[in-house]
């Protein structure tokens, strides 16, 4: 398998559940604002380096696939709900769920032509999706867009609940 700066900066635009956790810690982040809208864009990307590492090293972990359909699933509703979770707790939430979306990528690593191109291209790549979701959420400040934002976040929680469901087995 190859792999370079290009290709991990590609990788996470090609698996619809990571960007969509991605994006929806950018709306989150902007929906509860300061300092959770400049955190979370660094949170995030250190702490899934961290998972990567653990990845990589074949650490036991829960199944990873339905880490990451949780993480749609819960940050979409943090979303949708308008979740004003405190400073503490919402960066605990995202670097837990950092840990299965770096874990996932950290098992591709040791194939890959260049692992430290292509982690540099998917941090960067996760914190560009990040500012995505961020740009996006500053519409809260109107009622239309706070809607919006809202029911995107809805959407994403329902699109997590197939991911779980196929997780688990429970469909194809």
């Amino acid at each position: 398998m190859g792999g370079g700066f290009a290709a991990g900066f590609a990788h996470p635009f090609s698996g619809f559940d990571h960007l969509l956790a991605m994006v929806a810690v950018g709306l989150w982040g902007a929906f509860l604002g300061r300092p959770l809208i400049a955190l979370f864009p660094v949170i995030f990307p250190c702490v899934m380096t961290f998972g990567a590492i653990l990845g990589m090293l074949g650490a036991a972990m829960p199944p990873i696939e339905i880490g990451i359909a949780l993480s749609v699933i819960a940050l979409g509703s943090a979303v949708g709900l308008a979740w004003r979770a405190p400073v503490w707790l919402a960066s605990v939430a995202v670097g837990v769920f950092a840990i299965f979306h770096g874990y996932a990528h950290g098992r591709e690593l040791p194939s890959m032509v260049d692992p430290v191109a292509f982690t540099l291209g998917f941090v960067f790549a996760t914190g560009s999706l990040h500012v995505i979701g961020i740009a996006l959420g500053v519409s809260v400040r109107t009622p239309t867009g706070a809607f919006a934002v809202r029911a995107s976040g809805g959407a994403i929680a329902l699109t997590g609940c197939f991911y779980l469901a196929s997780a688990l087995g429970l469909i194809a």
